[in-house]
């Protein structure tokens, strides 16, 4: 966290801000919700799930963790650049974020896949 000070003069009150960290927090609970979205496309949605095989041994979860891990990182890193030396409501992206790891858990439990898919 970086360090950003208030006032220059005696006494200066020096504060800390959070972007970075929220950034980190965010981009993880959108990369746990992509991860949900996609494996559940994947299993859903043939062509979706012919493009998602980068490597035949896998099938498409190949693709479909390697797109989530790209959108995690791309995402961090937008808004790592966005949020540096800005304070965010870190309630807020806590209560995003935890929306984000519950789509995603939900999305891969196969009882929840299924009854989405009408199996």
């Amino acid at each position: 966290m970086s360090m950003s000070r208030k006032s220059n003069g005696p006494g200066a009150v020096e504060s800390m801000t959070n972007g970075p960290a929220a950034a980190a927090i965010l981009a993880a609970g959108i990369g746990c919700a992509t991860l949900g979205i996609l494996a559940l496309a994947n299993d859903a949605l043939p062509a979706i799930g012919k493009l998602l095989v980068f490597y035949k041994p896998s099938g498409g979860l190949s693709g479909v963790t390697t797109v989530a891990i790209i959108v995690w990182l791309a995402t961090w890193l937008v808004l790592a650049r966005l949020w540096a030396g800005r304070t965010v409501a870190l309630a807020k992206v806590n209560v995003l974020a935890f929306a984000g790891l519950a789509i995603g858990l939900l999305l891969t439990f196969p009882p929840v896949m299924d009854l989405i898919q009408g199996k």
